[in-house]
């Protein structure tokens, strides 16, 4: 029976690495956004057929969002910029992250081929962030000189993975600086 035992345990370990749990299923979920360039893009639907990789980023964050950014930059170059594999990065701030304002943080990053920035109508947005359990909150509220209001976010520091069906198969901090390794050696688990 331990013979039996040392036989099968290898087996099931290897077939729960390449099937991994489905943390939450996304693919009959549907928000109307906009991508960098101001093109309608429905997610995840646009992006079906293919794995995502996925951070959550605003673009006057003082800290972790560059980090996020990084990471995701990182992993694409460790995957060698796949084929199958779709990067974006969704912002929590919608009134001051425009299409254009995207645009302007991805080519700060170098990120332009690969990489979808998405914005859109705060309840798509909003929407979108309780469907990936992402939580933000307005922390710091000034004024500046000239009238203008300046605000800080607290928030979830996260990436995660979609599979082919839009399904969530990981989450990670995304902020992380051994995260980029760790999402590499995950997905070549599971393509």
């Amino acid at each position: 029976m331990k013979k039996l035992l040392f036989l099968i345990l290898p087996f099931f370990v290897f077939a729960c690495g390449n099937n991994p749990d489905v943390i939450d299923d996304m693919g009959d979920a549907e928000f109307q956004l906009l991508d960098q360039d101001s093109t309608a893009v429905t997610f995840p639907d646009d992006f079906q057929g293919k794995y995502v990789v996925m951070g959550f980023i605003y673009t006057n964050c003082p800290d972790i969002c560059s980090l996020i950014t990084q990471n995701l930059k990182k992993i694409q170059q460790d995957l060698n910029y796949p084929e199958d594999v779709e990067f974006v990065a969704a912002t929590f701030d919608p009134v001051r992250d425009t299409p254009s304002t995207l645009k302007n943080y991805a080519r700060s990053f170098g990120l332009d081929e690969g990489f979808t920035f998405l914005t859109g109508d705060s309840t798509q947005v909003f929407a979108l962030m309780d469907s990936a359990r992402v939580r933000s909150q307005v922390s710091m509220t000034t004024e500046t000189e000239d009238g203008r209001e300046l605000y800080f976010i607290n928030h979830s520091d996260k990436i995660m993975v979609l599979d082919k069906e839009s399904r969530v198969i990981f989450e990670y901090g995304g902020s992380q600086k051994v995260i980029p390794s760790i999402v590499v050696e995950d997905l070549n688990k599971v393509r």
